[in-house]
């Protein structure tokens, strides 16, 4: 697949819609005119409209999954979590005494499901939306099955490990839409409205056209788990879920993906290759990278680069800085010239304020808000292909960095790259070594 240089206006105008959620927001611009008419953003409501109860199942009962469950409830009024699945009993007990003491929710026994096939027992009860929430290696499989039991979903971020389960996504969304089911997916700075009115004033042109993206998130190791003498190969490496690389992606795909979807937004189109490196220098556990650093190349000369680390007792940070002819900014809300002086700051309301327009609301709530919305009004939402996009060049610069070699996105979208077992057993899992990926060939001595 050859990509082409995109039209940043058309582009905008064709996807911006489906990236925030909310239907039929932008202003079309014709080639002819000679002034560009000024894209707006829509009110996001701090509260979906009531209507008749709308029932959720999760899948996927850990600490995210949970979270996701209470900032659905959050939402708005008549939504109840009905139904839960997880392979761990634990998962759902302690997701289910987390519900009952943050919402006095009680979820009955006979719709809580153990096992591997638990998301279809979810899927099969009385629910009308799916979240899913499991380990994003299972997340393709999970979002076919949703579609074809027509229920509405809110997908957490990333939404596939490899180029196999990305497009695997793209064609079951393709199906969500033919059918009317809305998908929402948990990258959550494109309905944050501090991060939403930053991109409006680039993409209005404040700081001119963009050049370029300097994007970091360094900070501190996450969490890992030791083997315990009776954990199979399958267990070890689900409750170690972020250490391997066929479960979460690696770091660049499973956390990263929330700053170069910021990138993918504002620049408006994929890369057409990538080259990068990265390395372990710290991990305890699992195969994956503790660092990377990757530039992505534009056909029209962009370049961007963007880097990730995960160590203790380093200098952390986060830049998100979208560069222009103009200016730059800061994509959380701030934008300067090339001087250094701010030309323009997102009006941060004062703390304790709830009544200003410019009143930020939790994104992970926000999120459920504007799917209970679309549901509601039956205007129907999907911001999955911007999201499938973003989850393959997290993919792409992460296959640069494991091989050491540049890879195109013609090269990522032909790729059969599959990541982990087809069958799921509590057993050994052959397929997966507990390897560290090494680039290059063997410098040997003359």
């Amino acid at each position: 697949m050859k990509t082409t240089n995109i039209n940043r206006r058309n582009f905008i105008s064709k996807t911006a819609v489906g990236t925030m959620g909310i239907a039929g927001i932008l202003t079309s611009c014709s080639t002819q005119k000679t002034k560009k008419e000024e894209i707006k953003l829509p009110e996001l409501l701090d509260f979906a409209p009531d209507g008749k109860v709308l029932k959720a199942g999760l899948i996927g009962c850990g600490g995210r999954g949970t979270g996701a469950a209470v900032n659905f409830l959050d939402a708005g009024p008549n939504l109840q979590i009905t139904a839960l699945g997880d392979v761990f009993q634990d998962k759902i007990d302690n997701c289910r005494a987390e519900l009952k003491k943050l919402k006095n929710v009680e979820i009955a026994d006979e719709n809580c499901f153990v096992g591997f096939d638990s998301y279809q027992k979810v899927l099969d009860s009385d629910i009308d939306i799916v979240l899913l929430c499991t380990p994003p290696h299972f997340r393709p499989q999970h979002v076919e099955s949703a579609v074809l039991s027509r229920k509405h979903i809110f997908m957490e971020k990333p939404i596939a490990v490899d180029p196999v389960g990305a497009r695997s996504v793209l064609a079951s969304a393709k199906k969500a839409e033919a059918i009317g089911l809305s998908m929402v997916s948990g990258t959550i700075r494109r309905v944050q409205k501090d991060y939403m009115e930053t991109w409006r004033q680039v993409a209005n042109g404040l700081i001119g056209e963009i050049t370029g993206a300097n994007i970091i998130r360094n900070g501190g190791a996450l969490w890992y788990r030791n083997r315990q003498p009776d954990w199979t190969d399958m267990e070890y490496m689900l409750r170690n879920w972020v250490n391997f690389c066929w479960l979460s992606g690696d770091h660049i795909t499973e956390q990263f993906i929330h700053e170069i979807d910021v990138m993918n937004w504002h620049v408006g189109q994929n890369p057409v290759s990538a080259i990068g490196w990265g390395g372990r220098q710290r991990r305890i556990t699992g195969d994956q990278y503790d660092f990377f650093s990757v530039e992505y190349v534009y056909d029209n000369g962009i370049r961007t680069h963007c880097a990730a680390r995960q160590i203790n007792g380093c200098s952390n940070r986060k830049v998100e800085q979208i560069n222009g002819t103009q200016g730059f900014a800061k994509a959380s809300g701030t934008i300067y010239d090339w001087k250094g002086n701010e030309i323009w700051k997102y009006p941060t309301p004062e703390e304790g304020d709830t009544s200003s327009p410019w009143k930020v609301t939790n994104p992970f709530v926000q999120e459920h808000i504007n799917l209970v919305t679309a549901i509601r009004t039956g205007k129907t939402i999907s911001d999955a292909e911007a999201q499938v996009n973003s989850t393959l060049i997290t993919i792409m610069g992460r296959m640069a960095a494991y091989t050491g070699k540049e890879i195109t996105w013609e090269e990522l979208m032909n790729s059969d790259l599959y990541l982990g077992p087809k069958t799921y057993v509590f057993g050994p899992v052959p397929e997966v070594k507990e390897e560290i990926p090494v680039v290059g060939i063997e410098n040997k001595p003359t």
